[in-house]
């Protein structure tokens, strides 16, 4: 790409794309925050420093991390394991150890071997939930793990290897996020250290089923890095069987490749994903459509809960908000955030990388919706991490996220205590819904800011494109709207020091002292 001073006529040229055997880019020499991390470990990696020598390569170190901190968030649970989910109302919720997995292994029929979708739920039971309110991949997996269970013994021994098993599966998918993401940008290895490090989500790993379809994502999203688009469409669409959110990154892709002109790429990954989600689901919605469809009719019925501004608004009007206009006012404002991001990435002075459009995207989706559950943090951190690849950012966000999740588990305790009230009442709730808020859009706005100036973009620094964008790396563009043919005014009063995209910066003084 050209240097800040562009002219028009440059501006759709093709970009210089490194190749593969580039030297990868050290953290340690572009982030602050890493930097002063490093002493606890001998300090910065100098530039003699022989690398591809050990067995410890970065994506080994980024997966053994991933498992500890992993197994670290099941020690947090221990409480819960040994008596809180079973004894108390509020004692999951004062020692903020709460999971739906062990409650959901009875309430959902896995204890008596009731088949998901297609056998009904009694109503005592369930709650009057009647099936599974879950998409099918998921259901599949919380199957399996009830296959995996002794089903001996008494209801409290059975939940506990129920949800013992389902950690460990849980594990397997943390670690495959973990790798997936320290493999998509090829030279930045180390950068999925923040993902095996964010203590978001070591908290929220097992409050829920989300990590399968995030490893799926995560899988998805490297396969697009390796330009293989059925590969990438496939994962998406079993991603999409397990959660809803991972087909809003079909949006982001189609105007990246609108504007690239890579159609052919674009359809085989829609018609992979479609094709993939129909094997999984067909089944389902063929032989029990009441209990395939519970998933979507629930999604719409359900009132505002916990986590959202919407619950806020409807908790503090003299009028409360009804589910058919939250449901309507909720879509609008994702269009209009679709929309803005589409209108971003066409008129922005350079394409956007696609992990920024997908977490943009994302959270937009996230934001708007009438529940923002804990552990949708889980979404995010992957597409963060590729996104915005920056310590002091990165953990800014992750300290509000871990703040609203004590917020949520301590106002469940008041509520559930009786008049003991132990907890946070109901406005320090609202102040911790805040918070998480403002910090997701604080890591919105950064991103943003990227695609604006792209100077500033960690990633696009060091001398690369976009490394998780496969086909779209260093292409031409031939559709571009607005600004994106003029050149950015901006980069004249840039201070730091001017980039040409696709060549390395010059060594830092820290770097060239070692």
């Amino acid at each position: 790409m050209p240097s800040a001073e562009m002219t028009p006529a440059s501006m759709h040229e093709p970009e210089p794309v490194r190749p593969a055997t580039a030297e990868p880019v050290r953290p340690t020499s572009e982030d602050e925050i890493a930097r002063a991390g490093s002493e606890l470990i001998g300090g910065p990696m100098g530039r003699r420093a022989l690398l591809g020598t050990s067995w410890w390569t970065p994506v080994r170190v980024v997966a053994l991390v991933a498992i500890g901190m992993f197994a670290l968030g099941l020690v947090q649970k221990a409480p819960c394991y040994n008596s809180a989910w079973f004894f108390g109302a509020s004692s999951q919720y004062t020692h903020a150890c709460y999971s739906d997995i062990p409650h959901l292994y009875q309430g959902r029929g896995f204890a008596d071997h009731l088949v998901p979708y297609f056998d009904k739920l009694p109503d005592d039971m369930s709650g009057g939930m009647g099936y599974l309110e879950y998409p099918v991949l998921t259901g599949v997996f919380m199957e399996v793990a009830s296959w995996l269970t002794p089903h001996s013994g008494t209801i409290q021994h059975q939940e506990q290897w129920y949800w013992f098993v389902n950690a460990g599966l849980l594990m397997v998918c943390a670690a495959v996020i973990a790798v997936c993401v320290a493999r998509t940008h090829s030279r930045r290895p180390w950068d999925g250290l923040l993902v095996a490090l964010a203590p978001a989500f070591l908290l929220t790993a097992t409050i829920n089923w989300d990590l399968l379809a995030v490893a799926l994502t995560a899988a998805a999203m490297l396969m697009w890095s390796r330009s293989r688009p059925v590969a990438f469409g496939v994962l998406l669409g079993l991603a999409t069987a397990a959660k809803l959110y991972p087909v809003f990154l079909l949006g982001p892709l189609l105007v990246l490749c609108w504007r690239a002109g890579k159609w052919r790429e674009y359809a085989q990954a829609v018609g992979g994903a479609a094709i993939a989600w129909f094997v999984v689901n067909l089944p389902v919605m063929l032989f029990a459509f009441q209990g395939w469809s519970k998933f979507y009719t629930f999604s719409q019925e359900r009132g505002i809960d916990f986590g959202s501004f919407w619950l806020i608004w409807t908790q503090n009007s003299s009028t409360p908000l009804s589910t058919g206009f939250v449901n309507t006012a909720a879509m609008v404002l994702v269009v209009l955030c679709f929309l803005g991001i589409a209108a971003l990435a066409f008129t922005a002075p350079r394409r956007p990388r696609f992990a920024q459009l997908a977490f943009l995207m994302v959270a937009a989706f996230i934001v708007t919706n009438k529940v923002y559950s804990p552990q949708y943090v889980l979404w995010l951190v992957p597409l963060a991490v590729l996104a915005r690849p920056k310590w002091r950012d990165f953990l800014i966000w992750q300290a509000c996220e871990v703040a609203y999740f004590l917020g949520i588990w301590m106002y469940l305790a008041y509520t559930t205590s009786g008049d003991a009230h132990k907890g946070l009442p109901a406005q320090g709730y609202y102040w911790s819904i805040v918070l998480h808020l403002v910090g997701t859009l604080y890591l919105c706005a950064v991103v943003v800011r990227d695609i604006l100036m792209p100077e500033r973009d960690v990633v696009r620094r060091s001398g690369d494109d976009d490394p998780s964008g496969g086909v779209l790396d260093g292409a031409e563009d031939v559709f571009v709207l607005g600004a994106a043919a003029h050149p950015p005014r901006h980069a004249a009063h840039f201070e730091g020091p001017q980039v040409d995209w696709g060549r390395p910066l010059p060594p830092s003084p820290e770097d060239r002292s070692l």
